[in-house]
């Protein structure tokens, strides 16, 4: 045990956090997401029993968000004519905002296979058990401070 780290992050996780480096990029992937066809080059790590929006609270107090990009959060678009409701979009809001003070203005956002084909590129991917649709964020790693 250490003082300081969030209980939900595995020494798994924590290891690969610690090994990214500035612009390396993360994928917290809800329970729809090929994590390991879209991950066969990155680092899957499996969380299925947990949801994205505690993983990203966890992640967020350890892991700086990259200043030298305009969006170092970006969320999957939704597919042109899905009528689906994204309230989870507004947990990563405020979790972000917590965080980082541009808040909202960090996030962006990837249409649908332009977000997997970013994804292929990720140090890492974390599989969650999420079943909120349109739930994957994808982060950017900035500097430690």
């Amino acid at each position: 045990m250490l003082k300081g780290i969030p209980k939900i992050i595995s020494p798994e996780l924590l290891k690969v956090l610690c090994e990214m480096g500035h612009g390396d990029r993360l994928v917290i992937a809800d329970g729809n997401f090929p994590s390991e066809s879209v991950g066969k080059n990155a680092k899957v790590i499996r969380m299925d029993g947990h949801g994205t929006s505690e993983i990203l609270d966890a992640i967020l107090q350890l892991f700086p968000l990259d200043t030298y990009v305009e969006k170092p959060v970006n969320l999957m678009q939704l597919v042109p004519g899905d009528d689906v409701e994204t309230p989870i979009w507004d947990e990563y809001h405020a979790i972000v905002e917590k965080n980082d003070a541009r808040g909202k203005d960090a996030f962006g956002s990837i249409e649908r296979f332009a977000f997997y084909e970013e994804s292929r590129s990720a140090y890492a991917i974390i599989a969650t058990g999420e079943s909120a649709l349109y739930a994957n964020i994808m982060l950017q790693k900035g500097v430690v401070k």
